[in-house]
């Protein structure tokens, strides 16, 4: 190749490299979110829910499919993430409230410490959620986590259903589980 066409064929290249990133993107982007709605961005799916089993903080076994008939919330959380500080008491709460109804609130807790977890649960007094360690993430990434926090919602026959990607809070659990939880 030429001098003279070296430079036109590596814009060439750069330009076919932009054009098939942006087909990508816009082949990823999930046309059921509804984005023009309050609160976090939130998906609504309908397919099984991935796998979820691990150590919980307090050393027992999680499975996810021990909760079926029940509605899990499945929060992605690290003591790192200042809006997950926030979240966190809120989350709490839902659970010691929606507990009769058969809602189940499980923290996923990535990248961090067993230690750094535990101290953040303490101060928010969300000692009564079961946590399951994820300390490189992988299980996070199992479930297209994108960042911190993150929420899911799993229905009574294991079903993924939401997928909230933000910070949650009460306006969204009542609009979003409320209907769920009835019967």
């Amino acid at each position: 190749m030429s001098a003279a066409r070296r430079p036109t064929a590596v814009l060439l290249a750069a330009l076919a490299f932009v054009l098939l990133g942006a087909g990508l993107a816009a082949g990823l982007r999930d046309e059921s979110a509804e984005s023009s709605e309050p609160g976090p961005a939130t998906v609504t799916l309908d397919r099984p829910a991935p796998d979820l089993v691990g150590s919980a903080l307090d050393g027992s076994r999680f499975d996810l499919t021990d909760y079926r008939g029940s509605i899990v919330v499945i929060n992605v959380w690290a003591s790192w993430c200042a809006p997950c500080r926030t979240e966190l008491p809120l989350l709490a709460e839902a659970a010691r409230t929606w507990s009769a109804d058969g809602v189940v609130v499980v923290g996923l807790n990535v990248r961090d410490s067993a230690e750094a977890a535990q101290v953040l649960l303490d101060e928010a007094e969300a000692t009564n959620l079961i946590t399951v360690a994820d300390p490189t993430g992988a299980l996070a990434v199992s479930w297209g986590v994108r960042g911190v926090p993150e929420t899911f919602v799993v229905d009574r026959a294991g079903r993924l259903r939401l997928w909230a990607q933000g910070v949650v809070d009460a306006a969204w659990l009542r609009e979003r589980l409320g209907p769920m939880v009835q019967p």
